[in-house]
């Protein structure tokens, strides 16, 4: 069974951090390029980062030099460092996890920024 179970958001002050976790099961990890999302109630879920296999790193450009994506496969877990947050950086963060056909979702976490 394929599992990604994100942790790590909640209620943080504007000019704050917060580093999201993401940590799968039930795929070879290694493989999957895995990226973050947001959403927002009545919008379309939006790319935050993503980072393939290898390592190679991108970002929406709102996010640039603010939000870093890393992965560490021993632990099958991929990370989100927020800096700098902003009340529009509210959302609820999805992890997900591509590799040729295959794309997985986790459930989500709310991070919602207080200004």
């Amino acid at each position: 069974q394929v599992r990604l179970v994100e942790s790590g958001g909640g209620l943080v002050q504007a000019g704050g951090s917060r580093r999201l976790s993401c940590e799968g099961s039930g795929i070879a990890f290694n493989f999957y390029t895995m990226a973050w999302y947001r959403q927002n109630p009545g919008k379309q879920r939006e790319l935050v980062a993503g980072i393939t296999s290898s390592g190679s790193t991108n970002y929406a450009d709102s996010m640039k030099g603010r939000f870093t994506i890393s992965r560490d496969n021993a632990k099958k877990t991929v990370y989100l460092q927020m800096n700098s947050l902003k009340p529009d950086d509210t959302a609820v963060y999805y992890c997900n996890a591509y590799w040729r056909t295959s794309n997985y979702w986790g459930q989500g976490t709310q991070v919602t920024v207080s200004s």
